[in-house]
Formats: structure tokens, C-alpha cells, sequence
């Protein structure tokens, strides 16, 4: 089995879940989780977690992210971005100066109530379920944090044309499915970075509200969730090759690896019978202790063969290291 983390590059077309699925065709193996989802639309990164590094999912989920995501302004839809249906347009003629001053009063702490179409659950059913049986439910505003917005660029889209091949590098379009009226609109080019449970498509719909003219998500690509960028990751067909040469094991991130701001630790015998079985192991129990550990520091924690363990906390009042997390 293998265990550790993949840096995936989620395609086009694909729901996080079927990554998860066509990895475990690839690699032979069931125990894989992904750590947070992606629209089949949007693009780019998806740490997937392999193995015992699966107890690393909620942590992954946890951490920030950073997208670069085009908004177009003039129109909204319901599933607030351009695959959906159509729901009010207007002309969109605003000065630069205006629009970057909405964008930016969006940066900090920010109440941000989760779309219908997403994939969070109320009584047990998910929203986009709901939402496709036509029906809405209250959903309570959750609190966000938005680090930094950058705008990279601003277009001014006066036919449909200019509409479709908005495009910006390799940020592809979500494929547009309404048909907008001969109104103005304007696309805006941006970097988001924020905190976890962040719908993009949501920040551009009160975004396009605080101007008065709608707003709506046209494209989306996640650079960066945690230590993992979109230009070290792979897509699904370089993992299959590189399992049909017996070289997967290149792009797999070691469990150990995302916690190497700790210090490394191995036990003794008597360590790791405690070790085994989940137990506090005494500072005595260790092979070699670094000078001057402080009070709570964590660990990384090895056994006799150098086979990463878990995480361990040190209790200095019982000069003992306790369970953090383990990766038996």
C-alpha cells in the first residue's frame, strides 16, 4: 500500500470524487480520500491522500487557499457562475476605480452564505440536490476570511464573442450556458486568497451586487491549497503512466514530510512497545532528546526501523510525550 500525498492537477469534467475513483483503479488500492472538493468545471489543485496519510484529509481540508478566477459583471445566474441558468443581465459600464474598490471592500473577515448548488448537507440531504429539485432552503452566513485580492486584469466584453473567448491564459472558461441579451459586460481577472469553506462563485455574485450590477463566476483555477502549488502537480495520465513503470512513489509527499517544521524523534525498545500500543512514551524512552524542549512542543515520532509513527506532544510536568495523532 502506499501512503503519503499526491499533489493531483484536477481536469475539466472531472467531481473530486471520480479523481478519487480513477486513482484507486490506478494504483490498486482503496484506502485514498481527497481533501476538499472542486467543481467539475474549475481546475487545478487537489491534494489526494493515499494510505495511512488519509488522517492527514482534515488537516489538508483545513488550510488556505489561493485561486485565480475570472468574474463577469452584468449578469447573475443560480448556480452563480456561467453554467447556469440565466437569471437577470444588465449593462455593465463601470469605472475601473469603482470596480476595485468593491472588489478590495471584500478583503478580511466576511459573512459569506454558501450557494444552493454546493455540496454541504441539510438534514442530510446535499444543497445542490435540493436546489435541483427546484427547491431553496435557509442557509446560515458562515464566517470566511479573504487575505488578498489581486486584479490582474479588466475587459470590457461588447458581444458574445468577446463573451466566450474571454479566456485568460491557462485559466479555461466555464462553458457558458445561458444566452445573454446584447447588454455590456465586463470581466474581471483576479487572485483570491482566502481561508477554508471559500465559495468563489459566491464572492463574485456579492461582488456584482455591491455594484448594482449582478455578478457571476466564469472561470476558476485552485494555484495553491497549503504547501501544494498547481506547478508541481500531476495529472491523472502522468500518474497512470508513471504506475505502469513502476514509478508512482516520484510524486507521492511522505506523511512525515508535512510536518517537518518538528523535530524528529526515535524510541528505544521500550518506546516502541508503548508506541504500538498508542501509550504516552516517558522522555527516557527516546534514543536522544534535543536540548532545551520546551513545554508542549510536538514531535514527529519514529520507531526502531526509522518508520514515521505519529505526532506526539510533550508534557514537561510528566516528562512524557502524548498522542497528538497517529499513522499506524
Amino acid at each position: 500500500m502506499i501512503n503519503g500525498v499526491i499533489n493531483v492537477y484536477k481536469e475539466r469534467g472531472f467531481t473530486s470524487h471520480d479523481v478519487v475513483a480513477k486513482l484507486r483503479g490506478i494504483l490498486h488500492q482503496k484506502k485514498i480520500g481527497h481533501t476538499g472538493t472542486l467543481d467539475p468545471d474549475a481546475v487545478g489543485v487537489l491534494p489526494v491522500c493515499l494510505g495511512n496519510g488519509t488522517r492527514l484529509c482534515d488537516m489538508l481540508t483545513d488550510t488556505d487557499k489561493i485561486y485565480e478566477t475570472q468574474m463577469i459583471l452584468g449578469m447573475r445566474t443560480d448556480t452563480q457562475d456561467t453554467s447556469g441558468q440565466l437569471l437577470e443581465e444588465c449593462a455593465a459600464r463601470l469605472t475601473e476605480e469603482k470596480i476595485r474598490e468593491a472588489v478590495w471592500s471584500f478583503v478580511g473577515d466576511y459573512d459569506q452564505i454558501p450557494p444552493m448548488y454546493s455540496a454541504l448537507k441539510v438534514h442530510g440531504k446535499k444543497l445542490y440536490e435540493l436546489a435541483r429539485e427546484g427547491k431553496e432552503v435557509e442557509r446560515p452566513a458562515r464566517r470566511v476570511h479573504i487575505y488578498d485580492i489581486h486584479i490582474q486584469r479588466i475587459d470590457v466584453l461588447d458581444s458574445r464573442k468577446d463573451f466566450i473567448l474571454s479566456e485568460t491564459g491557462d485559466l479555461p472558461a466555464i462553458p457558458l450556458k445561458p444566452e445573454p441579451e446584447i447588454f455590456p459586460k465586463m470581466a474581471v481577472t483576479m487572485e483570491v486568497t482566502c481561508s477554508k469553506g471559500t465559495y468563489i462563485r459566491t464572492l463574485c455574485e456579492d461582488i456584482g451586487r455591491t455594484l448594482g450590477t449582478g455578478g457571476c463566476m466564469s472561470a476558476l483555477k485552485r494555484t495553491r491549497t497549503g504547501i501544494f502549488c498547481a506547478e508541481r502537480a500531476v495529472t491523472l495520465d502522468e500518474i497512470q503512466k508513471a504506475a505502469a513503470n513502476q514509478c508512482v512513489e516520484q510524486f507521492v509527499v511522505p506523511v512525515d514530510a508535512m510536518f517537518s517544521q518538528f523535530p524528529g524523534l526515535s524510541v528505544n525498545e521500550n518506546g516502541e512497545r508503548l508506541l504500538y500500543n498508542g501509550n504516552p512514551v516517558k522522555i527516557e524512552d527516546f534514543c536522544e532528546i534535543p536540548a532545551g524542549l520546551a513545554d508542549g512542543t510536538s514531535v514527529r515520532v519514529y520507531d526502531q526501523s526509522g518508520a514515521f509513527k505519529g505526532i506526539y506532544q510533550y508534557c514537561e510536568k510528566l516528562r512524557e510525550f502524548k498522542v497528538v495523532k497517529m499513522f499506524l
